[in-house]
């Protein structure tokens, strides 16, 4: 088998381990802090979807007001409606993605 295969059962495609964004509406200063909010909860909850989903949304809430909506996990997908200036889709530590809005 040729090293670019890979193992029967693995996930192929590309594996990013810095913050990746896909898709973002915010200003780009709302967009940095809200990328460095996800990027603490991530890291300090690790493996802990919820904890981190949490956290992110009680960050956003007390800076950027209420009500934000928070999603953390793997192959999901989605289609919201949000406040327009309000939306983050990002990728952390490969593929752990994040979803975070506001309505």
């Amino acid at each position: 088998m040729a090293d670019d295969e890979g193992k029967p059962g693995e996930k192929k495609g590309p594996v990013f381990t810095y913050p990746l964004i896909r898709h973002s509406d915010m200003s780009e200063e709302t967009q940095n802090e809200a990328a460095d909010i996800v990027t603490t909860a991530c890291e300090k909850f690790g493996n802990n979807n919820e904890g981190a989903a949490k956290l992110i949304k009680d960050e956003m809430d007390k800076k950027f007001g209420t009500p934000h909506h928070v999603v953390v996990g793997e192959a999901f997908g989605f289609e919201v409606s949000y406040e327009i200036g309000t939306i983050l889709y990002m990728f952390f530590g490969g593929n752990l993605a994040v979803v975070v809005w506001k309505c």
